[in-house]
């Protein structure tokens, strides 16, 4: 039974994927996407139903739109597929339990944030502020243990990008210090900064292969927002094993 638990989780992780595509392409460019059917971003032709459906779709029209040939951007199967695996597999580690739905939550919100700083570089506050509630509540009915590490990891999440932000003039965003201070409250203390440990590792790696493979040039800055999605998800999982590996090698 808990394998179509998890089959039903992925395809609804699928489906929200195909809007959080949306949401993520039009929100900074303040386009409505409550409004408006999906379009051809090349001959702006509005999109059958048939050719909405999640991976299956660009499988069966190999990549490009029906209409003018154009090729679809990989991000749209990826993100669909990523958030499919990701909300099945949240369900597999977690089961029914109130910490899914914060879950679900965090990894929607990371989807849309990897979205935007991938394709524009910006991490909008509307996002942030529409998930904040929702895990200030989720974290009031499900606590961490200590309770108030949640508000120490925001703060110091904060704090830290911030001083960061002005020692470096400007290495990292007000984006990046703003979303380090939410996943503070969802994460606590240990984990968000075991999460800046990994974004940055990660970073440095990307950013790296990126320019030895000449991919960008020297000084050409790169969005920051995926490889803090990726630390995120790590930690999330995993935090709590990887922390207490580490204080035992100490």
């Amino acid at each position: 039974m808990k394998a179509v638990y998890i089959l039903l989780f992925f395809v609804f992780g699928t489906v929200l994927g195909s809007f959080y595509n949306v949401v993520g392409l039009r929100l900074p460019k303040n386009i409505s996407f409550a409004k408006g059917r999906s379009y051809c971003p090349n001959c702006k032709r509005t999109l059958l139903w048939y050719e909405l459906i999640p991976v299956i779709s660009y499988i069966i029209q190999g990549g490009k739109c029906r209409n003018c040939n154009s090729k679809i951007s990989l991000l749209y199967p990826s993100i669909e597929l990523l958030t499919g695996v990701i909300f099945a597999f949240s369900f597999y580690k977690i089961g029914f339990d109130i910490e899914l739905l914060m879950a679900i939550s965090l990894m929607s919100m990371l989807i849309i944030v990897f979205v935007t700083d991938l394709s524009y570089m910006l991490i909008p506050n509307k996002i942030l502020l529409f998930f904040l509630p929702l895990f200030i509540i989720i974290r009031i009915i499900n606590p961490l243990n200590p309770w108030w590490t949640s508000i120490s990891g925001a703060v110091f999440a904060f704090l830290l990008i911030a001083i960061i932000i002005i020692v470096s003039k400007g290495g990292m965003g007000a984006g990046d210090m703003k979303l380090f201070g939410v996943l503070g409250l969802v994460l606590g203390f240990k984990n968000v900064l075991l999460t800046f440990f990994l974004a940055s590792l990660i970073g440095t790696i990307i950013g790296g292969f990126q320019r030895l493979t000449k991919q960008i040039e020297k000084g050409q800055p790169i969005p920051f927002g995926p490889s803090i999605v990726i630390a995120t998800i790590i930690t999330y999982f995993y935090g709590s094993i990887i922390v207490d590996w580490y204080l035992q090698l100490l």
